[in-house]
């Protein structure tokens, strides 16, 4: 087959749809023509030796006659042809689409002002509505909630680089100084200057001790805890705490703190105690609203990240609050574990998937042992 410069090498990933990777979950998908499928694999029928998109209109073949491919050279080198109607080793209009805002994340994330949504539209070739229609469908989030994100993330890496706060501010496309205070503190936890200096003159006060799940450090500003982390040893996670807040003022915690380290450890080992400590917690607004969401999934549940975007009342905004549980770094306070993939799939996390596991696995015990006792 002659190359052009319209064919698919592979499949685009979407950017906001369940994974479709057993060939159980391709099927249903191709029973019921899922738009979601597009562009994540291929199928086959051996019978009439043609390889089509999920979505294509042909004849529900049988499925005993069916393979399923990950790229159109899959499915060439098995000596299949392309579907004349379908044409799927083409790019589609929603490879293009997915194309079109994979551009517009790297704009956003690499201009140094704040860009309009004209502006925005304009280098996607679209319509301002049209535009904005597009990005929230496949993003979740509006273009003006992205950037904010991406703005927050840019600001604290400039910070911790040593760049002026002025400086830092403009590097991050906030535009102006007034657009970044509005929200500063309860972005960064503290103010830009003390965030920039290392947290110069904050006192933390931290303990390290083993857990179920390894070694767990707990940090505390005088606003509440900020950092709940668990590692392989205690050197690593000082030394991570220490590097994120370099000029802290670093010390042994009192009677007081010494019983917030004891509740978070009890949470740890009897989850249905919960943790009613106060928080001292870093985030943008949207990733604030994720948190205040996974704090209200019961012990032994479990909710997906589509799920958890539903109850915002944002439903595509799946990609979103995945990167906002990635961001959280108060682990089982704000309990990031209990979201999970669209099939029940133990998804990544911050401190390891088998960790994650065994919270779940060790929750959804201890209430079965407590349903038990209640029982009897």
């Amino acid at each position: 087959m002659a190359n052009n410069s319209n064919q698919a090498k592979a499949p685009m990933p979407n950017l906001s749809t369940p994974e479709f990777l057993t060939d159980r979950q391709r099927w249903d998908a191709l029973i019921h023509r899922n738009s979601q499928a597009e562009g994540t694999f291929l199928y086959a029928v051996k019978t009439t030796g043609i390889y089509c998109r999920p979505t294509c209109a042909s004849r529900l073949p049988n499925r005993a006659n069916v393979r399923f491919f990950t790229t159109c050279p899959d499915a060439e080198q098995a000596d299949f042809r392309a579907c004349k109607r379908c044409q799927p080793n083409t790019i589609s209009s929603r490879q293009q689409q997915s194309d079109t805002i994979a551009n517009i994340y790297k704009l956003i994330e690499t201009s140094n002002r704040s860009l309009s949504l004209s502006a925005l539209a304009k280098a996607a070739g679209l319509s301002q509505y049209h535009f904005h229609h597009l990005f929230k469908t496949a993003v979740g989030i509006t273009p003006k909630q992205y950037a904010a994100i991406d703005r927050a993330k840019r600001m604290r890496i400039e910070l911790e680089q040593g760049t002026s706060v002025t400086q830092a501010i403009y590097n991050s496309g906030f535009g102006t100084s007034s657009n970044f205070y509005q929200g500063a503190s309860g972005m960064l936890g503290m103010t830009p200057t003390d965030y920039k200096q290392g947290a110069s003159g904050i006192r933390i006060r931290f303990a390290v001790q083993e857990s179920i799940l390894g070694w767990m450090l707990v940090a505390a500003t005088d606003r509440g805890i900020c950092t709940i982390e668990f590692g392989e040893t205690p050197e690593a996670l000082i030394h991570q705490l220490q590097t994120r807040f370099s000029h802290a003022q670093f010390c042994a915690g009192d009677a007081s703190f010494t019983s917030w380290v004891e509740q978070v450890a009890n949470v740890v080992k009897t989850p249905e105690r919960g943790l009613d400590l106060p928080l001292d917690i870093q985030g943008t607004a949207f990733q604030q609203r994720v948190w205040q969401i996974l704090q209200t999934i019961p012990v032994g549940s479990t909710a997906s990240y589509t799920e958890v975007a539903q109850r915002l009342g944002q439903p595509k905004a799946v990609r979103a609050v995945a990167n906002a549980c990635a961001a959280n770094q108060l682990a089982v306070a704000i309990p990031c574990h209990r979201v999970i993939g669209s099939k029940g799939a133990i998804t990544s996390y911050r401190w390891g998937v088998d960790r994650k596991r065994k919270l779940l696995s060790h929750e959804a015990a201890f209430m079965l042992q407590s349903s038990g006792a209640n029982h009897y």
